[in-house]
Order: structure tokens, then C-alpha cells, then sequence
């Protein structure tokens, strides 16, 4: 008589529930960080919110993924801990990776511009795998997005500074636009260069110094301010105030927003 055998079946591990870590239900292809979990009819729920806010609830128990491998979520042990945030505000996730870079970019002009928005930014854009480049100024923005190719799986994001009506970064915007429709957004502050997109009371000022056309800006800020030192150590001190987005004009953090949302939306994204 023949006997038929079962493998036998390897128990999933255990995984406490903690705020901020992030989870896929493969059953319905949801992903997002934890916000909360509670005891409801007699039944522990988790409560997921993706990167747009959309939010679910789901029981614990298996059928989760977490960092790619499959899970039984249990309850948290302990009091459950508060959402932590990030400098830019979205919540802090916990056990995720930074993931490989995606085809689509966000540019900016310079070097001061990328360390300012990778010091608020950066777990958000290393979560989603969005790589910042530097243009060297806006004047190479042409060529550089010749170069790269954008198209609807690799989109481009570009910040520019001083984008008020008549300006040349404006007219440069605009005929990138128009030349790449849908597949390239170009936004920028009204700022003449990002240092002043930090709020002066950081430095105990109401405003930062007007600095007269024909001027070097950082150089005649540094003067007016009788900061006494070089354009290098003036950004540092500027960087080391920054504590997270609070400390930003909403002038720029709309528009980075904006980017980050224009380059992680679906489209952008590489079906292999």
C-alpha cells in the first residue's frame, strides 16, 4: 500500500507590530508604514498608511511581507510606541531599506541646494530610490535633460531658484515643459539662492540682508550679516541650523513636495 507524504509546513517567524514599520498584504498589493494598532471586536487590527495618506486596516496574523519575506504580525509587546517623523515630517519607518535607484531623477542646481534637501529629505527619497543630481546651474538644464531622456518610466524633477514671472530660470522652466510634456516638472522658489529659503530666525533676523543687483548673493549676505568667514563655512553654520522642515519657507517645501510626489507617481516607475 502506498503511503503519500505531506512536506511538513515551516512556521512563519513571529513579528511584533511597531510604529513605522512597513508591510505589504500581498493579497491585495497594499504597502504601508504602521499609524496604529488596537484590539477591536475582539480582534487585533493593524492600520497601514501608504506615501499618498491613503489608509487600511487589516488583522494581524499571517500573510503579511515585511523586507520582502512573508510573516505573522502579532501584537506589539508593551505600551505602543508614538509615530516618529522625519526631518521632512512624513512618518519614520522602521526595518526598510534604502531601495536601488529608480530610472526617474530629481535635479537641482547646485551643491548647497542638494545637501539642503537631502538633510530634510533624504530617508524619504532613499525609501523611494530617488537619486539628486546637481546642474551646475540652471543654464545647463537643456543638455543635461538631453543627456538623460525623459520619458514616462523615468521622469525628471528639477528645482530651480529665483522662479518669479520674467526671470531667466522662468523661460528655462517653461521650455523644458514644452519640450518634455508630462515627463518633466520644473518648480522653483522666488529665492535668489537657496540659503535664503531658510528662515531668518533661525539667525535671530527678521529678514536676510538685501544684497544690491551685480552682487555675489552669498558673498554680500556674509557681509551685511559681518559673519567674517568663507562661503563654505557660512552654508555650514546655515546647514547646522536647520533642524527639519519647520525651519523651511513654504515657498520651498511645497515645491519639493511637489517633485518628490511628480516622480514616485506610478507611471515613472519600471515594469520589468
Amino acid at each position: 500500500m502506498a503511503h503519500s507524504f505531506s512536506r511538513p509546513t515551516v512556521p512563519l517567524p513571529e513579528v511584533p507590530v511597531e510604529i513605522g514599520m512597513v508591510l505589504e498584504d500581498p493579497a491585495s498589493g497594499f504597502v504601508g508604514a504602521v499609524t496604529n494598532h488596537e484590539k477591536s471586536g475582539g480582534m487585533w487590527v493593524v492600520e497601514l498608511e501608504d506615501r499618498r495618506g491613503k489608509r487600511r486596516a487589516f488583522p494581524l496574523g499571517p500573510g503579511f511581507w515585511l523586507e520582502g519575506k512573508p510573516i505573522t504580525l502579532v501584537p506589539a509587546r508593551g505600551p505602543a510606541a508614538k509615530v516618529s517623523r522625519t526631518n521632512s515630517g512624513s512618518r519614520a519607518v522602521t526595518g526598510a531599506r534604502a531601495q536601488v535607484a529608480k530610472p526617474s531623477r530629481i535635479w537641482v542646481e547646485g551643491k548647497h541646494d542638494a545637501e539642503l534637501v537631502q538633510h530634510v529629505w533624504g530617508a524619504d527619497l532613499a525609501l523611494e530610490g530617488i537619486a539628486v543630481e546637481m546642474l551646475d546651474g540652471a543654464d545647463h538644464l537643456e543638455d543635461v535633460l538631453t543627456v538623460f531622456g525623459p520619458s514616462a518610466h523615468a521622469k525628471a524633477g528639477v528645482l530651480l531658484d529665483h522662479m518669479v514671472p520674467g526671470s531667466k530660470e522662468t523661460r528655462i522652466a517653461q521650455a523644458a515643459m514644452s519640450q518634455w510634456p508630462d515627463h518633466v516638472l520644473v518648480l522653483g522658489h522666488p529665492y535668489v539662492d537657496v540659503w535664503q529659503a531658510v528662515k531668518p530666525a533661525r539667525f535671530g533676523i527678521s529678514q536676510w540682508p538685501h544684497v544690491p543687483r551685480g552682487t555675489d548673493i552669498k558673498t554680500g549676505t556674509i557681509e551685511a550679516l559681518g559673519w567674517g568667514c568663507t562661503t563654505g563655512e557660512a552654508w555650514s553654520h546655515i546647514l547646522s541650523r536647520v533642524r527639519d522642515f519647520r525651519d523651511l519657507e513654504p515657498a520651498l517645501l511645497g515645491r519639493v513636495e511637489e517633485l518628490i510626489d511628480f516622480v514616485t507617481s506610478p507611471s515613472s516607475i519600471t515594469v520589468s
